[in-house]
């Protein structure tokens, strides 16, 4: 179903993309103006992957492994590997791209356990200047006015086209960001959008406030957006109407899938339920209005944020006051604190950014929008029935397991004031490539050994485009990394090979953005194998395809124009989520961690990247290369 619905709507996308291409030079530098002729994603040669994955992880196996597995993969390049590769190779010539169904599936939709957390970021925004219920209105009026400034870019497809260096980049999860939703399913959820293009587009918000849900039309009779006065009536008229708690519903959204699925099935079966449902899924977006936050130490008032956005504080805050299957939901909290949380499903950190911008710099404009909209519709409560026994005892269990989790999550955010990227720049070094090192020396410092590291590599240059993995872990960054902690080593040295492992995992960066990494193609080896009833392969099955699948330190960088901080769960229960935002004189970094594995600490590990920072530009200045 969700397969046929998708291929139904890229078909409308490409329908009007040919229009567009009618008019070429009307739609020049417009969002899809370019789309058709982006390339396809390659299927990288085999022999190449199997050499770089090798190298790969050479440091993370003993010398014992290392034959072994030398073995597994020269066995794979004999049988079965070419018979795969030529599989892949054939459904990368019938699909626009041949990872991207699988990918969503694989890493989404199949994903069993709850959004929150593990796989919804969260982005907390610099805090605001409000300081009571009715500046926070205020300021929610104006991001909505803010939003629907954006949404019109898109629905008119007048968003330029990005660039990566000289090339143009896929715009489709741009598209996909609003009207769009999560369903729970038994086995495996689907995903539903609702474009500007189809007959009746979403012209709605949901709005939550103290756990209760409400249908805001936020266009009047004329199709005009509400201006930023009315927007603030319709809110106040929605917190009057929601004075004390409501029953906890949005609760259900932060369970396991399968056990939501049931929920989500009870809940259906009653008429007014099953269309409270479809008004938020088919909503542009949800807006959460929070009420209070939990006590913070001093100087955690970041971190603090950042759970709020992430979570939402638990069953006694504002995990309630979310419905986390949404694709996109701002988050407008007390005295000042605010950001956004997204489901992951259809688009990376890159174009939340982007309306976080967009809506930041609408909101720092001193006039508001005083356009009046004739017609406006006041806003509606959704109704859920939740009599049925079954549904008080799954609100019950999700509120014990969601409390649990929000107890297990370890996070702290910081801002390292010290130098920004301008530093590695003024050394000739990519700064993404110098932070990473940085990361590296910070768990070698800790744990005396490497770890497998994941960091996301965009495949936008391609249709349909979403990631791929660089490998940040390589044989040049464990040589620096021992080398920075060598005390008999000069600074002239350990500069070298600070040097070294930066160029190689810039040269990495290169390769897997053109398609060439290697994780989504080993990926797609064994996906190819079981699609057609094959063996999944030794080497998929070997301790080192294991190990260094399993990303003690998973990371990403969302650089943004405001002092905004995107956060995120470990992908691993004994492991580090570490995102970053690179500025000119800081980098703002959210560091998480869970607190059930005794082994991690998110503070230690902050201490040990600000540390590693210092230490390297350290080198770096003591040697003679950066007096030259």
């Amino acid at each position: 179903m969700l397969r046929f619905a998708r291929v139904k709507w890229l078909h409308r996308v490409s329908c009007n993309l040919q229009k567009m291409q009618t008019n070429e030079k009307l739609f020049v530098g417009r969002m899809f103006s370019v789309q058709d002729s982006l390339p396809k994603l390659p299927v990288p040669a085999l022999d190449q992957t199997l050499q770089k994955y090798l190298r790969s992880v050479r440091p993370l196996l003993t010398d014992e492994e290392y034959a072994k597995t030398q073995k597994i993969v020269e066995d794979f390049n004999r049988d079965p590997g070419p018979k795969l590769q030529t599989l892949l190779e054939k459904r990368a010539q019938r699909e626009t791209n041949w990872l991207s169904d699988w990918w969503t599936n694989v890493a989404y939709l199949e994903f069993r356990q709850p959004v929150t957390v593990n796989v919804s970021p969260g982005v907390v925004f610099p805090k605001q200047n409000y300081t009571d219920k009715e500046g926070q209105l205020r300021f929610t009026a104006k991001l909505i006015s803010g939003l629907l400034d954006y949404k019109k870019m898109i629905d008119q497809q007048t968003l330029p086209v990005e660039k990566m260096g000289k090339q143009s980049l896929c715009m489709m999860q741009y598209y996909k960001i609003l009207c769009g939703c999560r369903i729970p399913g038994k086995k495996k959820d689907t995903w539903v959008c609702y474009p500007p293009d189809e007959a009746n587009p979403p012209r709605h918000l949901v709005i939550a406030h103290n756990n209760a849900f409400f249908f805001l039309e936020c266009y009047g009779s004329d199709n005009q957006p509400l201006g930023t006065e009315q927007i603030y009536e319709q809110l106040k008229n929605i917190v009057n109407q929601s004075n004390e708690p409501d029953v906890p519903v949005g609760l259900l959204t932060t369970e396991n899938r399968n056990k939501w699925a049931k929920a989500y099935e009870l809940l259906a079966k009653d008429k007014e339920s099953k269309a409270s449902l479809e008004i938020l899924q088919r909503s542009i977006c949800a807006i959460c209005i929070d009420n209070k936050l939990p006590e913070s130490a001093p100087g955690e008032e970041d971190s603090t944020a950042a759970k709020m956005m992430l979570h939402g504080g638990g069953s006694q805050f504002n995990s309630a006051n979310r419905w986390f299957d949404k694709t996109l939901q701002f988050i407008v909290g007390p005295n000042g604190i605010c950001g956004l949380n997204y489901e992951h499903t259809t688009a990376e950190g890159p174009p939340i950014i982007s309306i976080v911008d967009h809506v930041l710099d609408y909101c720092s404009k001193n006039a508001d929008n005083s356009t009046k909209a004739p017609g406006v519709i006041p806003p509606r409560k959704l109704k859920f029935n939740l009599s049925f026994p079954a549904l008080k005892e799954n609100l019950e269990e999700a509120a014990e397991n969601l409390d649990s989790m929000v107890k297990d999550v370890d996070l702290t955010v910081f801002k390292f004031t010290e130098y920004g990227k301008n530093f590695p720049k003024s050394q000739k070094l990519s700064p993404d490539s110098y932070l990473q090192m940085a990361f590296q020396l910070a768990y070698f410092r800790l744990y005396s050994k490497p770890c497998a590291t994941y960091e996301t590599a965009s495949l936008r240059q391609f249709q349909l485009g979403r990631t791929d993995t660089i490998r940040s872990c390589s044989i040049e960054s464990l040589e620096f990394s021992k080398g920075m902690m060598d005390a008999s080593l000069s600074k002239q040295k350990k500069a070298e090979l600070l040097r070294k492992a930066v160029t190689g995992h810039k040269n990495y960066v290169a390769e897997a953005v053109k398609g060439q990494g290697i994780d989504r193609h080993l990926l797609g080896l064994k996906l190819i194998a079981l699609e057609n009833n094959m063996k999944v392969p030794a080497l998929h099955m070997d301790v080192a395809y294991s190990l260094s699948s399993h990303h003690n330190v998973s990371t990403s960088q969302v650089p943004a124009k405001y002092e905004a901080c995107l956060v995120f769960g470990p992908t691993v229960p004994d492991g580090y989520g570490v995102c970053y935002n690179p500025q000119e004189k800081q980098v703002i970094l959210g560091v998480s961690a869970f607190n059930c594995c005794p082994e991690t600490d998110s503070k230690r590990f902050k201490d040990s990247i600000q540390q590693s920072l210092l230490d390297m530009k350290s080198v770096l200045e003591g040697s003679i290369q950066s007096k030259l």
